[in-house]
């Protein structure tokens, strides 16, 4: 790993004061990163599908402070109110930031983000969000290197919202991305995340992705503390070597566009997370009764109809229902008519595959 590549060198200096905006995607994750070591690097690769419908848009105000700073000053504004609960977490991550960004010193940033989505209810709005400001920061530094490359400046900001939240580096690109060193998966890295470098068969390029919002309120776990747990967990090393075995797995069923073997590994993938995060100490059930049910009536389902619908989870209760878009005719009135009772009021986002974040502006 050569972390010397990110660290900007140049002495040229910001404006006075300024503005730029950026949106990111959330992400839902196909393989599973659970576990990390140092500042944020994975404990095994990931590989998930880029969302489109649900994103977070993220302007970034700054202006020049009368002194200087070890690292900037923020205030967060979340939906249009202030929103001091998250100035915690955005002031560490642009503690790291600032390490590989020394002109943010001694600014004052004002951070306005707002989400297509509820927040803190496991629908990765940590990814989407630190992507969103990442791509901010890493457009002012584009600013002061006009002749950074579009390739590094995708790397760089997927570095960069790694340090803010690991997923969060998979929320730059659009489609299939891999994050995580892996053998056999050309350019993979633990410092960022890269599309997916192996051959992909047409049927995994436009998928949908139904989102049932079985409970919108906040986990009972971060997502920081669930991946703490995973050190000293006696079952670590196992899930480790899964999701290693299940990335290796993939790559055939990318290729050949096997639906039945991506659907069973997509689910084993879902289940083995919170199997972790029933097994820790302290122990969490992120799931809902509801949730087991959505679980049954979707396998149920696919055995009566032989349709390739398949579910997964992120660390939370509601359910991310994946097809083809070449059956969404068929398996969304089964999702309003059988699934839809296990939800908040019905509650339900419409989503599928998408091309990535995008500036605004």
């Amino acid at each position: 790993m050569n972390l010397e590549e990110f660290k900007c060198k140049t002495t040229a200096a910001l404006p006075e004061s300024g503005s730029v905006s950026w949106q990111a995607p959330s992400n839902i994750a196909l393989v599973k990163y659970w576990g990390k070591t140092g500042v944020q690097l994975p404990a095994n690769p990931s590989v998930s599908f880029t969302l489109d419908a649900c994103r977070t848009r993220t302007e970034l105000r700054f202006s020049r402070s009368a002194g200087a700073s070890d690292a900037p000053a923020v205030h967060v504004f979340f939906e249009g109110h202030l929103a001091p609960e998250f100035a915690p977490k955005i002031s560490k991550f642009l503690g790291y930031a600032v390490d590989y960004q020394p002109f943010l010193r001694g600014l004052q940033l004002e951070v306005h983000t707002s989400n297509s989505f509820p927040h803190s209810s496991g629908i990765a709005s940590s990814a989407s969000g630190l992507a969103a400001l990442a791509l901010c920061l890493t457009d002012l530094e584009r600013s002061l290197l006009p002749e950074m490359t579009p390739e590094q400046f995708r790397r760089k900001a997927s570095f960069l919202a790694r340090l803010g939240s690991g997923s969060a580096a998979r929320s730059i690109d659009g489609g299939l991305v891999l994050w995580g060193a892996h053998k056999g998966l050309a350019g993979s890295s633990d410092l960022y995340a890269i599309p997916y470098p192996g051959q992909v068969h047409p049927v995994f390029e436009r998928f949908h992705d139904t989102i049932l919002l079985v409970d919108k309120g906040r986990k009972p776990v971060s997502s920081t503390a669930g991946h703490g747990l995973m050190h000293g967990h006696p079952f670590a090393e196992a899930r480790f070597a899964q999701a290693r075995s299940n990335l290796d797995r993939l790559k055939g069923i990318l290729r050949d566009g096997d639906l039945p073997a991506f659907m069973e590994v997509v689910e084993t993938e879902a289940l083995s997370l919170h199997a972790m995060m029933l097994t820790s100490h302290p122990s969490y059930v992120l799931m809902k009764p509801e949730t087991l049910s959505i679980l049954e009536r979707i396998r149920e389902y696919r055995a009566e109809s032989g349709q390739p619908v398949c579910f997964t989870l992120d660390a939370g209760a509601n359910v991310h229902v994946l097809y083809p878009e070449a059956v969404a005719k068929e398996v969304y009135p089964f999702i309003r008519q059988e699934l839809l009772k296990y939800c908040q009021q019905g509650q339900h986002l419409c989503d599928r595959t998408g091309p990535g974040a995008g500036r605004i502006g």
